[in-house]
């Protein structure tokens, strides 16, 4: 969870309103329609941003920002239509078809049919997310394959039955994904285009020879994702108590050993990381915001003496609380 990232994200939308996800399409002169954006529907109580660009007949790419809790989407379902998405910031879960769940952080990536996300909501934990989404129509590919795709021995057939038969295929980040995907957020836009292809092409000859036996995501069942926030909800809407492990693991009738493996899953840190980072975030949210002093702020988010939450705050945003508010109140004269 950085506070730095959540407030980049609110400034590249902040002409989006809220409630609204703005799809921008990009064509080449010789392409057709977008595979997914075109069918699409979504709601949430956010923002978001969705910019696609057609590559080859067939496979698109989309760079994403979403600002929200959750956005529920409609798609047609298709088994040969693999998704992809790379998540480079926040998190990003989905409850599929099927009952499975699957939670995304930074690096991470999932493959998967669009049958499994046709109707779905895509959550993110944290509020935030950005990453990139790449749409092959396999049976398309199948027909008018890219050379270098083909000369690779890219077999649609087998990324079918690798990827789209039935549960996603959640990847964790490692040296591989990043090379592909690092230099995609930040290329010039000159080159966009091109440079998309050919990273598009590699991802295909990765996932043409991705094993079953690298380290993937651990899958885990809707219903505890979804008890988990609950669980979530009560922390953070009772900041000033303390709930102990064996407090909720009673309370929600969830194994203790579960209860911190499925959190850790669905936010990406243990419960005590996480609500610190949590209580420290809302703080510099009224440091900013209000004159409300910080011995009563410090309460607020549970802190029984200004003196633990200036040492707790200072341990997160490595300056000290007073210090925050003079660059805050400093920057906004500026």
């Amino acid at each position: 969870m950085k506070p730095e990232e959540r407030f980049h994200i609110e400034q590249m939308l902040r002409d989006v309103p809220s409630g609204e996800l703005s799809i921008v399409r990009h064509f080449a002169s010789e392409q057709g329609p977008t595979l997914l954006t075109d069918q699409f529907s979504a709601k949430t109580s956010g923002k978001g941003k969705v910019e696609t660009y057609v590559l080859f007949p067939g496979i698109e790419a989309s760079y994403n920002i979403f600002l929200a809790p959750q956005i529920a989407f409609h798609h047609d379902a298709s088994a040969s239509m693999l998704e992809l998405f790379h998540c480079r910031s926040g998190r990003v879960g989905w409850n599929m078809r099927g009952g499975t769940a699957i939670y995304l952080g930074a690096g991470d990536m999932t493959a998967h049919s669009t049958a499994c996300c046709a109707d779905s909501d895509m959550m993110f934990p944290l509020g935030y997310a950005q990453g990139i989404s790449i749409s092959v129509d396999l049976q398309y590919l199948a027909t008018d394959c890219p050379d270098i795709v083909q000369e690779a021995g890219v077999d649609p057939t087998r990324l079918q039955s690798m990827f789209c038969d039935g549960k996603p295929v959640a990847i964790s980040a490692c040296p591989e994904l990043d090379r592909i995907f690092a230099s995609l957020y930040s290329v010039r836009s000159e080159i966009l285009y091109p440079y998309l292809k050919l990273k598009v092409q590699e991802l295909l000859i990765y996932l043409n020879d991705f094993q079953s036996t690298r380290k993937c995501l651990t899958q885990y069942f809707s219903q505890q994702t979804e008890l988990i926030k609950e669980i979530h909800q009560l922390l953070t809407e009772h900041l000033d108590q303390r709930f102990t492990i064996d407090e909720l693991s009673k309370r929600y009738l969830i194994n203790t050993s579960t209860l911190k493996e499925v959190f850790k899953a669905v936010y990406g840190l243990p419960i005590a990381s996480y609500m610190k980072e949590y209580r420290i975030r809302q703080a510099m949210k009224l440091l900013r915001d209000t004159d409300t002093t910080i011995a009563d702020i410090a309460a607020q988010v549970g802190y029984e003496t200004q003196g633990k939450f200036s040492k707790a705050f200072k341990d997160v945003v490595q300056v000290l609380p007073t210090q925050y508010r003079k660059e805050c109140e400093k920057s906004n004269k500026m």
